[in-house]
């Protein structure tokens, strides 16, 4: 299988920390990456330490980052209920497309799918993670390329936050099961991981009760991943990671024989110097595949198998920072991306079954980069700033079709196409005292379009979106201002205003009676206010995040010019206040409101504002076991998440979950 193609690179891995025990006695890796440069908060990120982490209602790494508000995916489906192709991640409304444009990274891996650009979050599993943050302004440095909404980095346990043994088993709501173990220990001067999750359910009916068909179905969905970890010293300051990622996602959408599936295998290796020349060197490869059948909603038959698309992502980076002393960091390297795939589906007559094409779509795209970036410490004051050149090209791209009887009716092969990008960004950080600090930042980016944006149709019944091979790179440029407080002990408080202008915006733009197109226009225009406060008070924790964000499409002369991007809420907010003793019984309830906002480009079709109430309660009962109770949407508010001419898809219900956690 090829998901064993990746084990000997831990296999060198392993070794080599057998040698460092004889060798360099004591040494002890961290797992981690080189250190934050201190400019960082200058560009206002946002942290999810561990412990929240551990305590969502669903235990899906999407819910937990809907803390931050302004997160967003295509839908409001999660990932036991939506199209896999559907959840790209978007910050400040910069939606209405499927594709993310927020970079995701996981260890510093770009975790989107090469071809179609989603994220695989059901296979991003919170317990595995140590913590989350989240820049929502245009990144920069390595991989910078591609982050117009901001970056999202997760960051790997180590093996101190990682008990050497951990299980959960839960069952929940409509016959659903989770099962979830992890172990974790030394080996000589450094650490392995092993983790697996698996979960079921027989699912919720995602159509209203009024719309509901002798072939309508719930959402069953079945997932499982499995990741490995090892990190080992290879000196006094210089290790190895390595990780390995397998995982496969079964779920089926709204009527019955419309299955999806995602499997993917993933592995990279770092190596990380804390010399006095430090170092940060990555080098990954992926391999994805995605599945969907289009059942037709009034012959209730088969009428599109996008039955195989497989890609391959790779990549690296290296990443140096020299010695210059305390007032100097600076860092400067090269990063490169490859992605590739095809695409090969079958349609049919929604009406007799009968074969009438087969298509077989595909291409490559490479980013290869060069940044610098420096921070100047001057006391209290730190001033940030760096550039990236990108050199890019969209290769090999194609489009073939035949009839039922095998014969040619289309071959066209687009013309390779490549230019050179560059970006930049610049900040300061001046903290006035221990309790206030100000920061500014500016910033530009691009988004190269995704194999799927190009040469991919889809079809969500009975709209039919056209794939478009001649898009051209988004392009962003904007900037922000903050204060930052710590009125109390243990308080924070933080204020951004933004305004970004994405140029060259990639949308579904509708250009007759249920067919729409990707394409570009002129820009998406969003301006607003982010709020962010966090405090503990003995054992009370509250966190809480408002978004306002006021977006429109800059579209001279078209129908949409003025309007609000399609899946772009004006505000959005999430709070949670957890009662978190060191000992006994614990309790956290999360509250999350998300406004109106639009399925389409021309604000035909109105999702309804939603607010929802999540919580989870823990019991501990000795010996390292805890009765974990965890319930999502508890006052079953209505979540629509597709809107088409009034025909809807609704989001998670009330659904409720007892189970058993072990940590020894």
């Amino acid at each position: 299988m090829r998901m064993f193609r990746f084990l000997p690179l831990l296999a060198l891995v392993l070794p080599a920390a057998a040698v460092a025990e004889d060798d360099a006695g004591e040494i002890v890796v961290q797992g981690e990456g080189l250190p934050l440069p201190p400019g960082t908060p200058a560009y206002g990120a946002v942290i999810v330490d561990r412990a929240r982490l551990a305590n969502s209602a669903s235990n899906r790494i999407e819910s937990v980052l809907s803390d931050i508000a302004g997160f967003q995916q295509f839908r409001r489906s999660d990932s036991r209920s939506a199209n896999p192709s559907a959840q790209g991640a978007t910050l400040r409304a910069l939606g209405g497309n499927a594709s993310s444009r927020t970079l995701v990274l996981l260890d510093g891996v770009p975790m989107a799918d090469p071809f179609f650009g989603y994220i695989p979050f059901s296979a991003l599993v919170p317990e595995r993670l140590s913590l989350i943050r989240v820049t929502r302004g245009a990144g920069g440095g390595a991989f910078g390329a591609g982050a117009v909404a901001g970056t999202i980095e997760l960051a790997s346990a180590g093996r101190e936050a990682m008990p050497a043994l951990a299980a959960s088993a839960f069952y929940g709501s409509r016959d659903a099961t989770e099962l979830s173990a992890g172990l974790a220990t030394g080996v000589g001067g450094g650490f392995v991981t092993l983790s697996g999750r698996w979960d079921r359910g027989d699912g919720f009916q995602t159509t209203p009760f009024a719309q509901r068909g002798a072939a309508t179905v719930p959402a069953r969905y079945e997932g499982w991943s499995t990741a490995l970890r090892a990190v080992a010293p290879l000196g006094d300051d210089i290790e190895i990671q390595a990780r390995g990622l397998v995982f496969r996602d079964d779920r089926t959408l709204r009527f019955r024989g419309a299955d999806s599936g995602s499997e993917g295998q993933d592995a990279s290796v770092r190596l990380i110097a804390r010399g006095p020349w430090q170092v940060d060197a990555l080098a990954y490869l992926q391999l994805r595949n995605f599945s969907n059948v289009v059942v037709s909603s009034t012959s209730f038959r088969r009428s599109l198998d996008q039955r195989n698309t497989p890609s391959t992502g790779l990549g690296g980076k290296i990443e140096l920072r020299p010695p210059l002393g305390d007032a100097h960091l600076l860092r400067f390297g090269a990063d490169l991306r490859r992605a590739s795939g095809d695409m090969f589906e079958d349609a049919y007559n929604a009406s007799t079954g009968a074969l009438t094409a087969r298509r077989h779509a595909g291409g490559r795209q490479t980013t290869a980069g060069a940044f610098v970036e420096d921070d100047w410490t001057i006391g209290r004051l730190v001033l940030t700033g760096g550039a990236r050149a990108d050199h890019w090209s969209i290769a090999h791209g194609f489009f073939r079709a035949r009839n039922a009887a095998d014969l040619p009716t289309a071959d066209n092969r687009f013309a390779r196409r490549s230019g050179w990008e560059i970006s930049g960004r610049a900040g300061a950080l001046l903290r006035l005292s221990d309790a206030v600090a100000l920061r500014g930042a500016g910033y530009t980016g691009f988004r190269l379009p995704t194999l799927n944006e190009l040469y991919r149709p889809f079809v969500v019944f009975p709209i039919t979106t056209q794939a478009n091979a001649q898009l051209k790179p988004e392009k962003l440029k904007g900037v922000e201002a903050g204060l930052d407080l710590a009125p109390l002990p243990g308080a924070t408080f933080g204020i951004t205003a933004f305004y970004n202008r994405l140029g060259d915006a990639i949308a579904n733009v509708t250009v007759g009676a249920n067919l729409r197109q990707r394409r570009n226009v002129r820009a998406i225009v969003a301006k607003g206010v982010e709020l962010t406060g966090a405090g503990r008070w003995g054992d009370v924790a509250l966190t809480a995040s408002y978004a306002y964000s006021h977006a429109t499409v800059d579209a001279p002369g078209g129908a949409f010019d003025g309007l609000v991007p399609a899946q772009s809420p004006r505000h959005a907010a999430s709070a949670t206040l957890a009662w978190e003793p060191r000992r006994g019984p614990a309790l956290s309830v999360t509250l999350r409101y998300v406004a109106r906002q639009y399925e389409d480009d021309l604000q035909v079709d109105a999702l309804p504002h939603a607010l929802t109430v999540d919580a989870v309660a823990r019991l501990p009962l000795g010996g390292g076991f805890s009765l974990v109770a965890r319930g999502e949407n508890l006052f079953d508010e209505t979540v629509v998440t597709r809107n088409v001419a009034g025909s809807m898809d609704l989001g998670t219900p009330r659904t409720l979950w007892i189970g058993v956690k072990f940590e020894g």
